[in-house]
Parts: C-alpha cells; sequence; structure tokens
C-alpha cells in the first residue's frame, strides 16, 4: 500500500548526514507526522526549497509532485527519496502520455490537492486540463471544451482515493459532449474495497467510527459515506476524541483510512469496547 511503503522509507535510515525533509506532509495522519518529527525528519512546503541546506535529503510525499519541483531539488544537489505511490506514479505517467499526444485531460478530484497539483504538473504546458470535483463541475468543463473545441481527444484520470461510484458519473456526464473519451481505471483499489466494507458494516451497525487524519481525503470520504449510507458518524484522529454519544448506541462499526497506523486502529477498538 502507498502510504506504509512512504512510512517505510521515511523512516528507514538514510545513510547521510546531512538533514532530512519530507516535502509537504508525507501522508495525511497526525499520529505519524509527530513521529516523522520527533525522528528528526523536518517537513517544509515547496516554496522553501530555496533555504534548504546543502546535501539535504528529500522525501517525496506519497501525493507525489511535480517534475519541476523534482529537477528543481536534484539540481540543487540534494538526495531525493521517492515515496510516491506506484498507484499515483501510473496516473501521473499516462497524464504526461496522453498530454504528449494532444488529449485536454480531465482530472477527477480536489483542486488544491497534492496528488491532483503533482499530476498536473505532467500536463501543464503541454494541453489543456481541467479539474472537475463533482457532475456539476465536470458539466460545466466539458460544455465549456464544447464550445471551444467540439472534436477534442479527451481523458478522465482520476485522483486515487476518488469514489467509483462519484468517477462513474464523471464519466457519464463529460462522454455527454464527448463520446470517446478515454477513460484510466486510476481509483486505488484499496479506496474500493474499504468503500464496499463501509457498507457492509453500515448495515450490521447503529452508528460508526471513521479512525484516521482529517485532512486526508479517503478518510473524509469514508465518513461523508457513512453518513448517506444514514448512519450517525465521526471522524476521530485519536482515542480522546471518541464522542461520548457512542455509548448510546448497541452496535458501533470501526473503519478506518488507509493512511491510519494500526496501532491506532487497535486503540480506538480497545476504548469502545471498553464502553459497550
Amino acid at each position: 500500500m502507498g502510504v506504509r511503503r512512504a512510512v517505510d522509507i521515511a523512516l528507514r535510515p538514510s545513510g547521510t548526514a546531512g538533514a532530512v525533509y519530507t516535502l509537504g506532509p508525507l501522508i495525511h495522519n497526525t499520529r505519524v507526522l509527530r513521529e516523522l518529527k520527533r525522528r528528526g525528519v523536518g517537513c517544509l512546503n515547496e516554496n522553501e526549497i530555496s533555504r534548504l541546506p546543502i546535501g539535504s535529503t528529500v522525501i517525496i510525499r506519497a501525493h507525489g509532485i511535480s517534475p519541476l519541483v523534482e529537477t528543481e531539488l536534484q539540481k540543487k544537489g540534494h538526495n531525493v527519496l521517492d515515496a510516491t505511490c506506484p498507484r499515483v506514479k501510473l496516473s501521473q505517467s499516462k497524464a504526461k502520455d496522453f498530454a504528449e499526444r494532444g488529449y485536454v485531460v480531465f482530472l477527477a478530484g480536489e483542486e488544491n490537492h497534492a496528488e491532483i497539483e503533482g499530476i498536473r504538473g505532467f500536463v501543464d504546458g503541454k494541453t489543456r486540463c481541467f479539474v472537475v470535483g463533482d457532475a456539476a463541475g465536470a458539466e460545466k468543463a466539458a460544455m465549456e471544451l464544447s464550445r471551444a473545441e467540439s472534436t477534442a481527444k479527451t481523458v478522465l484520470i482520476g485522483q486515487t482515493t476518488f469514489g467509483p461510484e462519484e468517477y462513474h458519473a464523471l464519466e457519464e456526464v463529460i462522454k455527454k459532449y464527448f463520446p470517446a473519451l478515454e477513460v484510466v481505471d486510476s481509483i486505488c483499489g484499496a479506496t474500493k474495497d474499504r468503500q464496499d466494507a463501509l457498507r457492509e458494516l453500515c448495515e450490521k451497525t447503529d452508528a460508526v467510527i471513521i479512525a484516521g487524519g482529517a485532512e486526508s481525503a479517503n478518510t473524509q470520504r469514508l465518513l461523508s459515506l457513512a453518513k448517506q449510507l444514514g448512519k450517525p458518524a465521526w471522524l476521530v484522529e485519536d482515542v480522546s476524541q471518541i464522542p461520548p454519544e457512542i455509548c448510546t448506541y448497541e452496535t458501533i462499526g470501526l473503519s478506518a483510512g488507509a493512511s491510519t497506523p494500526d496501532d491506532l486502529i487497535d486503540e480506538i477498538e480497545e476504548a469502545l469496547r471498553a464502553e459497550s
């Protein structure tokens, strides 16, 4: 799994005496980020690259970065460790390939999400790109493109944590304007599996706890899905955030985001059992 691979890379001894940083939060989980900080792994933004000490080790986050930023790091002589999720790497490669072949790229995801910004870096300057987060946004973008270039070759690529049903809905909307739309199967299988498991869980429980980071896109999607299914649901980053009213429900379900550490899941499960 991409997030676990990223953490393993970050916690592995670097073999260098230089400073070690992640470029942006490695993953969206507060506990993991605290542990990295405790071990001396700093976190910096892209606009801070120029202030890095020469010879620093920079770990590319699981969400990936644009090729221009990676090139800048290498030119400045930094040691780059790539912890980009393999699935995200594939999306980057596909986006670059389609862009170089003249396709207009629709990216399904959140405008300012790190993964989308990274993928977009492989497209910008080569072709037009639209970031669409819902069916209404896809309709507006497809209509705009159709008016400007009705015969455009188009492709849809999704943020790996995007919901499969949402992704299909965007596909259907864009195909009304561009029937020959190419669709890249970019949604992470683990994302679909977690959502399917949550649906089953909601059928058997009265309320649901989602364990994970508040900044995590896939965790937020799980929370949203539980609520859509009509269940009282809370996102919990640690045991202290378990809501007191949870004890009023007879059967409680526990789900977790992809970046949630196993020990945190175990702690929350133990606390819930103690309250039952």
